[in-house]
């Protein structure tokens, strides 16, 4: 997400960082660069003029602290001012005190709505927000049961008629089946079209009137860029948007989108797709997306993905088993693999690591790798036998040539893997040493 932008804005910065005195020259060349990546990524030229005015009124003449160099002020300054472009604070779905809180998710064709649904729904499962679904695209039959099958895989009730060409009588009735459901929150899946058009925003504009929603989100397509602010701006305009969800964010989305929407239509981003699972879906948090752009990194949402996600018992017996004298078997190393899968691709954990440069070779490295690697070392260790798993140390020539032939991968691969496996015992050994010896550990400071 957004390493494009982020490669580029840091080469920028980092060439006026590590500055100890910034002119007024340097600053407004430096801006010209940064205006110049901004627009190149698709935002839009009044927002990020904007920008850059914001940025030298505040960086010029910048008093020199003794603690902090002028460049780390003005990394700090622009940071600030991405924070403020991209909606300043964290928008939530706004529940009704009353429920259920109805959501409306409009968009065009293609932009992810339907998947979206069910991603917000299965979030919401999560928060205890009680979600139900209304298939309200009643012009294209495959929305109505890809939606269904969406609701059963995220375990979620959806009100659906098949055939049924009164959109507002059917999503009345689906509102009334989420009341007896005695369910809090209806998101209700609006009709899309190739673009917009009038039919679509009286249609939208009939059915607000008739079902007031509490919520409005626009569903847009973030590689899309500019077209997705000028969709933003049409359906606002019409319909009066509360919020948006920025999809396929995940992909090739060069971060304009992001950076316009709300600077468009005041309308905040509330949520971002980043993957094609259901549980790929994140709150939009400005301040932290501002620093992966800068290549700040974001671990705060790292941690609360593993706190979601992860078997904290699992993960606490695993950690301190790693570091005892015999450390982890092969069985246990199998289960903090699968545990680390659970957390997503290795690229986007990579992106959520601060040093941005830094992760960028290791992120090279995680693309070019063939991405069944991770299923093959499961398949070498499922190859083994428990008592293998426990005693890699028995594993001869003979056993190797077995485990290879039952996982369908060469000799060399179950080498690789066991050496890997000990130079990593070793690693985990070597760091309880230098906690019981008082030493700095890699990447800390003295104790």
């Amino acid at each position: 997400m957004f390493d494009e932008l982020s490669q580029k804005l840091s080469a920028v910065l980092g060439q006026l960082r590590g500055r100890g005195v910034l002119t007024e020259e340097a600053v407004r060349d430096g801006l010209k660069t940064v205006r110049r990546v901004l627009l190149e990524a698709d935002v839009g030229y009044e927002a990020a003029q904007q920008f850059a005015e914001r940025v030298e009124a505040r960086a010029v003449g910048l008093p020199a602290l003794k603690s902090v160099a002028p460049g780390q002020q003005l990394v700090k300054i622009v940071h600030e001012e991405l924070v403020r472009l991209l909606g300043e604070q964290s928008a939530a779905i706004r529940f009704a005190s009353v429920p259920p809180t109805i959501v409306f998710l409009v968009g065009l064709q293609g932009s992810g709505k339907t998947t979206t649904a069910a991603k917000l729904a299965r979030r919401l499962v999560t928060e205890q927000k009680a979600p139900f679904l209304v298939a309200a695209d009643v012009y294209r039959p495959a929305a109505i049961e890809q939606l269904v099958e969406l609701a059963g895989k995220a375990r979620v009730a959806v009100h659906a008629e098949t055939g049924e060409q009164d959109v507002i009588g059917l999503v009345r009735r689906g509102v009334d089946a989420a009341r007896h459901a005695r369910a809090r929150t209806v998101l209700v899946d609006t009709a899309g079209r190739l673009a917009i058009d009038e039919a679509m925003m009286t249609e939208l504009s009939r059915l607000k009137a008739a079902v007031p929603p509490h919520e409005v989100l626009l569903v847009a397509d973030g590689m899309t860029g500019q077209d997705a602010v000028r969709i933003a701006r049409g359906f606002h305009e019409a319909v009066g948007l509360t919020g948006v969800v920025l999809t396929k964010m995940d992909g090739d989305a060069r971060g304009g989108a992001a950076l316009s929407v709300y600077a468009a239509t005041g309308a905040p981003i509330k949520y971002i797709g980043t993957g094609e699972g259901l549980d790929a879906l994140e709150p939009f948090r400005p301040e932290r997306i501002a620093g992966r752009m800068l290549a700040m990194g974001d671990v705060l949402t790292l941690v609360e993905k593993a706190e979601q996600t992860l078997d904290r018992e699992k993960a606490e017996r695993l950690a301190k088993k790693a570091t005892t004298k015999k450390g982890m078997d092969l069985g246990d190393f199998l289960d903090a693999l699968r545990e680390t899968q659970k957390l997503g691709p290795l690229e986007s954990l990579l992106s959520l690591l601060p040093g941005g440069a830094a992760n960028r070779e290791a992120l090279k490295a995680v693309k070019a790798a063939d991405p069944k690697r991770l299923k093959h070392v499961e398949a070498i260790v499922l190859a083994m036998t428990p008592a293998e798993r426990k005693n890699p140390e028995i594993l001869d020539g003979s056993r190797r040539a077995r485990i290879a032939r039952g996982a369908g991968r060469p000799v060399q691969e179950v080498n690789r893997l066991l050496a890997q496996f000990k130079e990593m015992g070793r690693f985990m050994r070597g760091m309880k040493g230098m906690r019981a010896a008082g030493l700095p550990q890699p990447g800390r400071g003295a104790n």
